[in-house]
């Protein structure tokens, strides 16, 4: 663990995608190679106190999702298939044994391992799986709409609460007008507001791929799922116990403080969980 959990000595690569895109990536550390998949709100620095978290055991390379930072946009013909030939064309290069994905990243690593990438663990926190419609995207519209007529505040809080509708959902949007602004400092609402357009079309790809959960069933790669305290309330929460229940041999950990956003928010326990996973002898 590095000093105040941020990542020492960050160098930045970058690698061509399937699709000829420039996928950039984070990394520090040393040991063996570990991907991180941020979700659909973070750019790769988000991830520096959890990269610094797990940088005294590994070479932790987190990714510049396409759409962000200095990677290329997502396309016109974006697709989870394309975020996930990205996360490969990133392992090809760093030779990254171990990942782990968070919310609409822990999707695309199941997505990716699904597809064939070939890392020897996998680890993912609230995963963005939908699974009968538990990740609703019938704000996606009208997000849209006040996003083309220049409201990207209002935006926001039409998919916030249209995303969660057991949580963020049951507040009246007056509400949440004011909490937002106390709960979420300038500089990350205006980060959501920027990603908000990327992040439709992201869940998109959630909704295309609904209950198609039990595939995941076929991966032979040990699989470690984690969820917080919305393990029951939210679509990304409970999606962690639905795909412990159909893939064998997998684990699942629990973390009742923690919410959605731990990997960014509180690290530490996260980090510890999975080094001790992804370096535990084989036949553990």
């Amino acid at each position: 663990m590095t000093a105040q959990g941020t990542a020492p000595d960050v160098t930045v690569g970058s690698v061509r995608s399937a699709d000829g895109t420039v996928i950039g990536y984070r990394s520090s550390g040393y040991g063996p190679g570990l991907l991180l998949v941020p979700g659909a709100f973070a750019l790769a620095a988000d991830f520096d106190a959890l990269a610094g978290e797990l940088a005294d055991r590994f070479t932790v390379h987190v990714i510049e999702r396409r759409g962000r930072g200095a990677s290329g946009p997502q396309g016109a013909a974006y697709s989870a298939g394309a975020e996930c030939a990205d996360i490969e064309a990133v392992r090809a290069a760093t030779g990254a044994r171990f990942v782990f994905g968070h919310s609409f990243g822990g999707f695309l690593t199941l997505e990716a391992a699904l597809a064939g990438s070939a890392f020897e663990r996998i680890a993912v926190y609230e995963p963005g799986v939908s699974i009968d419609g538990s990740i609703p995207v019938d704000w996606a519209e009208r997000c849209r709409e006040q996003l083309d007529a220049g409201q990207p505040a209002e935006a926001f809080l039409t998919f916030v609460r249209g995303v969660n509708p057991e949580t963020s959902g049951k507040a009246p949007r007056w509400l949440l007008s004011l909490i937002l602004p106390l709960a979420i400092k300038k500089a990350e609402r205006l980060q959501k507001h920027a990603l908000l357009p990327a992040a439709i079309r992201e869940h998109a790809e959630i909704a295309a791929r609904d209950t198609t959960f039990r595939e995941y069933g076929h991966l032979t790669q040990p699989v470690l799922l984690m969820a917080g305290k919305e393990v029951r309330s939210t679509g990304a929460g409970r999606a962690a116990p639905r795909i412990h229940e159909i893939l064998p041999g997998s684990r699942l950990k629990l973390y009742p403080k923690l919410d959605h956003f731990g990997p960014e928010t509180d690290p530490a326990p996260i980090a510890a969980a999975v080094a001790d996973f992804f370096l535990e002898a084989p036949d553990a």
